[in-house]
Order: C-alpha cells, then structure tokens, then sequence
C-alpha cells in the first residue's frame, strides 16, 4: 500500500468519525482526557508543595510561586487565546496548547533550580489557559444548540472527578516516586488527547473559521491591555494581606489596574476588531449572566481554601481526614453539573441558576455557625450544600451567556467564562484572608494565617473561627446578589439569538436530524 493510499485511507476513517451520529460523544471523550488531566495536574501539584521546598531548601512562600504564577498566568492568556481561537478554529489552539503543556511539564519535572521550575509553571499555565479557553466553544459546537447546557455539565463532571482524583494521586506519586512524578504524571493523558483530538475533531469547515464581517484580525494592543490588566488586579490581591491594603505597592498596583483598564475599554469601543466586543454587555442575558457568575465565585471559592485550616488546625483533624471531606461535595457537584446543565436545556436556566445559589447560601450560612467545638456533622454537610449549588449553577448560567452571543464569538466568550470563575476564585480567597487576618489582629492576636496553622497562642483558633464567621457573611451578601440577579426575567435561548447567528455545530460537518441523539 503506497503513502497515497494509507493517507487516503486515515481521511476516510476520520471523515467517517466526524460526520457519525456519535460524533459527540468522540468529541466528548477528547476533551474529558485533556479536562481531567489539567485539574488534577493543579491539585496533584498543591501536595507536593511541601516535598518541593524540602528539595530546594526553600520555604513555602517561596514554592507557593509554583501555584500563583501558574494561575495568574491563565487568567491573563484565557481571553486572547480565546480570541485567537475564533480567528484560527479553537481545535488549532487546544492542539498548540497541549503541545506547550507537555513541554512546560517535561520541563518541570526535570528542573534543578526553583527558578526554571517556577518558568515551566509558567510554560504550563500558557499551555493551560489555550485549553481551557477552547475546550468549552469544542464542546458545546459539537453538541447541538439544543444540548448546550448538556455539554458544560459534561464539562463539571470532569472537573469535578479530577477536583478528587488530584490530591489523592499526586500525594501517592510523591510518596512513591518523589515530587519530579507529579509533572509527568499528565504527560501521557495529554498525548492521548492531542492524538484523539487530531484523529477525531476534523471536518471541512475547521479550515474555514466563521469570522464576523468586519472582524479578521488579531488585536495585539487589547490582548496587551487586558492581561497587564489582571497581572496588576492579581498582582495587588494576593499580595495585599501581606503587606497591608493601603501600603504603597498595593496602591500602585491598583492604580495601574485602573488606567489599564480604562484603556483597554477605551481601545475596544474604537478598534473594528475587538478582542472582546465590550457591547455584549448590553444584553440582557449576558450582563446578567456574567455579573452572577461572578459573583456566584466570589461568594463560595474561599470555602475550599478556608475550610482546611478550620478543620486541621482549630478542629484538629488530620490532612487525610480534612481531605476526605471534602470529596463528598466534589462528587456532589460532579453529578449534578450535567443533570442540571441538561434539564436546563429542557426546562430553561432561571430555575437551576436560582436553586443553585440557594443551595450554596443555605451550605455556607451553616458553616458560617461553626465553631471551634463544632463536629464534622455540621462541616460536611455545609461543603456538600455549597459544592452541589456551585455545581447545578454553573452549567445553565453558562448556557445562558452563551446563548446570547453568536457562534462567531464562542471561543472568546468560553474564555471569558472561564476567567471570571478563575479571577472569582483569586479575589474570593483573597477578601476572605482580608477578613479572617484582620479579625484575628482585631483581637490581639497575630494578623497572619501563619498564626492559627502553628497554634502558638492560646485561643487563636477561636479567633480565627470568628473572623471566617465575618468572611462566610460577606461570601452570603454576594450570592443573595447573585440571586436577585439570577431570578430577574431573561430571553429564552431561541430567543436570545438571531436565527441567521444561532450556534451550529462546530467541527463537524452538518448533520441530518436522523444524525441527532
């Protein structure tokens, strides 16, 4: 068989899979291997932060740096690569940005220096933020318009089974092969991705971006603005704990958030090509629906990151118990993201956004009773409540930004979405930190998280338990937010967008209604 032959033979395979009536369940299966391998990439790494200071003799504010620089990396590159996705099809930059994960990772596991290994972080968090904000316009192109909340609950389940899978793998790894494991660890299921997206994600009009009249090029000067934007929003944030809120830096990193900012809106309403047409904002479902994501992360992110240091350092609870609870509500919300996401698509999304944020209300108005005697029949079920609302939300939320926009611009928006639960994670824990360290200073006792880990003075436990009582009613005040906003009237989807716009199938082929699930 000549080279000719062979060629033409893995084209009519692949054609075959990509016009097939299971063609997204395929699709499905190529983005769920990608998915869970970056979250358990993220949560397998936050347990070897202790080994890797060790090896590098190093402290652990030091090593922290692997987790921030990682992150604040994909909150800066989420909305350009999206936008690079609609211009050159998201499958392009899923596979560049594999690539680049498996580079940053390589490089990660072989480092010898605390500096490279925080720069192939970095190399990684690029790689991460092109997956991330194309993974969800793959998903939901290749499930129909109708099946959209479907496909982002399918999205959650993943998240949420590599949300357990993440510290219980990489605490295994570390112990039997050493930290260097955790990095090449993904390796393999990432490969398995790139070669399944490459065999399966391939129709006629992947070569043929749908692009808006009037939008073809890339806006470098806006890409710019945005990311230097949030790299001094997160800059300031996660820093400002430490060296106080008015202090000099914080202030200058505010200020250049502002004029950055105010730039980068300036320069969208005038250039032709936006990276991100700031006039979406004018419709009804997509203000809404964004304003409430936001502030949906805003009021439940800091739960998972407080809840740790109530449970082992005032409860007394081991690491291994504190993290065994929390997978009860990890599963909750990996269930019930694709259950409500689906039943949204029939029943409309109002009913599940609402209920979602319920639930989370009613979850962290119980933690916030807790106190330093408080046993772990109060805790677990308030992580389960909060988890299951964050995960009946976040699919039909999502569904309705989506459906207010055209197909032309899902790659971007995807990765809007994406950034404001990540930016919702950083300034959540963030205020929350604000508020349990000055509580604690309030009442004599040190201002520091520091504190209550080593337990050094009599009664800070309960200081601390205060001080994340104030934190969990601030976290209350932003979901009732969200609520009201939630629960005001929105546009059905059929309704949302114009029929000469409505959302297609993407990578694939249009498909005959005897095609369809």
């Amino acid at each position: 068989m000549t080279a000719t032959q062979r060629s033409h033979g893995q084209a009519l395979v692949i054609s075959s899979l990509s016009r097939s009536r299971h063609y997204k369940w395929y699709a499905f299966a190529t983005l769920a291997v990608g998915t869970f391998a970056s979250v358990v990439d993220h949560g397998s790494v936050g347990v070897a932060l202790p080994t890797i200071a060790t090896h590098f003799q190093t402290d652990i504010p030091s090593v922290q740096w692997l987790v921030i620089g990682y992150a604040m990396t994909i909150i800066a590159l989420l909305l350009p690569m999206g936008r690079l996705a609609d211009i050159i099809t998201s499958k392009r930059v899923y596979i560049i940005g594999s690539v680049v994960t498996i580079a940053g990772s390589v490089a990660a596991g072989t480092s010898t220096d605390l500096g490279i290994l925080i720069i192939s972080r970095i190399l990684q968090g690029t790689g991460a933020a092109m997956t991330q904000g194309t993974g969800m316009a793959i998903m939901i192109g290749a499930f129909p318009p109708n099946e959209r909340g479907k496909a982002i609950g399918l999205i959650m389940t993943m998240v949420g089974t590599g949300a357990v899978a993440g510290p219980a793998l990489g605490g295994f790894l570390v112990d039997a092969f050493g930290w260097r494991s955790v990095f090449f660890a993904t390796v393999p299921m990432v490969t398995i991705s790139i070669v399944m997206c490459v065999a399966v994600l391939t129709s006629a009009d992947q070569t043929r971006p749908v692009r808006e009249p009037g939008r073809s090029g890339f806006d470098w000067l806006g890409a710019f603005l945005s990311s230097s934007a949030l790299l001094a929003l997160l800059l300031g944030i996660t820093n400002a704990h430490r060296t106080g809120w008015t202090s000099p830096p914080i202030l200058g990193a505010a200020g250049a958030f502002v004029v950055l900012l105010a730039g980068f809106i300036w320069w969208e309403l005038r250039i032709a090509s936006p990276m991100l047409n700031l006039r979406l904002f004018r419709r009804r479902n997509f203000f809404l629906g964004v304003t409430a994501n936001y502030l949906m992360f805003i009021g439940s992110s800091a739960i998972l990151f407080m809840t740790p240091f109530y449970l082992q350092n005032v409860l007394g609870y081991s690491p291994s118990v504190a993290g065994l609870c929390v997978v009860p509500g990890a599963l909750c919300m990996a269930i019930l993201g694709p259950l409500s996401g689906r039943l949204s698509d029939r029943y409309g999304w109002r009913k599940f956004t609402v209920t979602g944020l319920i639930l989370s209300t009613t979850g962290i108005a119980i933690l916030s009773q807790a106190t330093a005697e408080s046993s772990l029949f109060q805790v677990i079920p308030g992580l389960m409540l909060t988890s299951s609302g964050m995960g009946t939300f976040y699919s039909p939320n999502s569904s309705s930004i989506l459906s207010a926009v055209e197909r032309e611009s899902h790659g971007v928006i995807s990765a809007l979405v994406n950034l404001i639960r990540n930016a919702g994670n950083v300034v959540s824990v963030a205020v929350a930190t604000a508020i349990v360290t000055a509580t604690m200073g309030s009442m004599g006792y040190e201002p520091s998280l520091d504190a209550v880990r080593h337990g050094a003075a009599s009664g800070v436990g309960t200081a601390f338990t205060v001080g994340m009582r104030y934190a969990f009613f601030t976290m209350i005040g932003a979901l009732s937010v969200a609520l009201f906003l939630s629960a005001l009237p929105t546009h059905r989807e059929e309704q949302a967008v114009p029929a000469s716009t409505r959302p297609e199938t993407a990578l694939r082929p249009a498909a005959s209604p005897a095609q369809e699930d």
